[in-house]
């Protein structure tokens, strides 16, 4: 077990700090402790970044790009501990950590590529004797608040393209994940970034990102978590007009017509839903199935879900691990016996397990679900596919759009014509049209109604930390 300190400054600050243990879901074991921060390592933070902005944001793209490539270079050569301390401490199998680690540093990556790429305008002028200009400018400093769930991916899609417009960043990890952030943390170190780029506190939510919303230094704040949160962000954000990215909750729909290669959407949702334990805010929540291949689906489906592994997510074998905590499974079981109430069918799995101290859901499929269901209207995130069957292909449409969440939708059909006119109807921000795994760092992310404001990723992604300024110059 290791004891591990915030980053403020280029300092490590937090010895004399009470601490607060990180647990593995696996076993419930110890596996490091951060020290519990508050609003004054929040300011100090702040100050710091606020102090090393001008340099920063001085230096030429290029230069900012070979602290990006380094610190890329340092993620992949580091790909093993980091993926392995994801493990530890999130549960999520080993295997499924170091594609995220290379995810994670695919966001770098593209976004020292990008730092080159942020082009002004000259505006042709109405007037003789002047000129009209565009120019780019970093936002200033930036507070990047991520979630459990992808504690790398989450931070590299929002650390990349800040640093890569000129910003310097203030971190606050989830307290349920915090080691995997504060190893890149101590990577950003041997890379070099100069100090306060970049700072790291843990501890309180509320009273660090209190700091953050009061701050007028903080002129950006860029957060993935729940809605319910990002409403309260919003208000916060008044008082100082900040700047918000906000990706946020969602309620993904995954419609599979008559016409789909069932085999196809099979691995496609196999691939969205069970990925992490369902414990993703783009994988598939609601499967809408055509009657004319409902039993064949759900058939192929219940086998395909069989055949996953469930256990701690060190072993090499493992497919899906443990839910985040306890909470987390509450939450699914009681999604679980709600639809059972309610007349569903479980067709595989159902049961939960807290084996060796752990908190592990067995991979599941409800057949007969219907819209009356709590998990037909809410995330569940865990490990838990609903299947209703739907007669045509605009009562899968409705069906899909009746949440006030818009993040992810997934469409499975053979017809060109017929995939064109559902995804047109579909209200959400990101589409996997025969593909269950979309996501990828030179494409835009991010939702619509209440899952988000914004996009991450893609060349969007740099667009969102850089300001518009308008130059007129007179010439005579």
């Amino acid at each position: 077990m290791k004891n591990y300190l915030m980053h403020i400054n280029g300092l490590s600050v937090g010895e004399n700090l009470k601490t607060q243990d990180v647990t593995n879901p696996a076993t419930n074991e110890i596996v490091g402790t951060v020290p519990v921060g508050g609003e004054d390592e929040a300011n100090q933070a702040i100050d710091a970044a606020h102090d090393a902005f001008g340099e920063w944001s001085n230096l030429t793209a290029y230069d900012r790009a070979v602290y990006l490539k380094r610190f890329h270079e340092l993620m992949l050569e580091n790909q093993e501990d980091l993926a392995r301390t994801m493990t530890i401490e999130m549960g999520k199998p080993i295997n499924e950590s170091r594609g995220e680690v290379k995810y994670a540093a695919s966001f770098i990556e593209w976004f020292a590529e990008e730092a080159k790429r942020v082009y002004g305008e000259t505006i042709p002028t109405h007037v003789s004797g002047k000129r009209l200009q565009v120019w780019k400018k970093p936002i200033g400093v930036v507070a990047a608040i991520t979630p459990w769930n992808f504690p790398a991916a989450m931070l590299t899609r929002k650390m990349g393209p800040a640093l890569a417009a000129g910003c310097t960043i203030v971190i606050k990890p989830s307290s349920e994940s915090p080691l995997t952030a504060m190893k890149l943390m101590e990577l950003c170190e041997e890379a070099g970034f100069p100090k306060g780029v970049i700072n790291l506190v843990t501890g309180s939510s509320s009273k660090i990102a209190k700091a953050v919303m009061e701050s007028e230094k903080v002129r950006k704040v860029t957060f993935t978590g729940s809605t319910e949160v990002g409403k309260i962000l919003i208000k916060q954000s008044a008082d100082t007009v900040k700047n918000l990215s906000l990706e946020l909750g969602g309620h993904a729909p995954l419609i599979v017509l008559d016409d789909a290669n069932v085999d196809v959407a099979v691995k496609g949702v196999m691939a969205s839903k069970f990925r992490n334990a369902g414990q993703t805010c783009i994988c598939a929540n609601r499967v809408y199935v055509q009657s004319g291949v409902y039993d064949e689906f759900v058939e192929k489906f219940a086998k395909a879900v069989n055949e996953l592994k469930v256990g701690n997510g060190e072993d090499e074998s493992v497919d899906v691990g443990p839910l985040i905590n306890k909470a987390g499974l509450e939450k699914v079981n009681h999604h679980v016996q709600d639809a059972i109430d309610k007349g569903a069918s479980i067709v595989t799995g159902g049961e939960a397990s807290t084996t060796d101290g752990g908190v592990f859901f067995t991979p599941t499929v409800i057949g007969d679900a219907d819209p009356s269901m709590v998990m037909m209207q809410e995330e569940t995130f865990g490990p838990v596919a609903p299947v209703q069957k739907v007669e045509t292909q605009d009562e899968a449409i409705a069906l899909a759009n009746d949440t006030p969440y818009g993040l992810a939708a997934y469409v499975f059909t053979e017809s060109v014509g017929r995939g064109t006119r559902v995804i047109e109807q579909l209200n959400f921000g990101i589409v996997g049209w025969n593909e269950g795994a979309p996501s990828a760092a030179q494409v835009p992310f991010g939702g619509m109604k209440e899952s988000g404001i914004g996009r991450e990723g893609g060349h969007d992604g740099i667009e969102a930390f850089l300001e518009t300024q308008y130059v007129a110059i007179g010439m005579e």
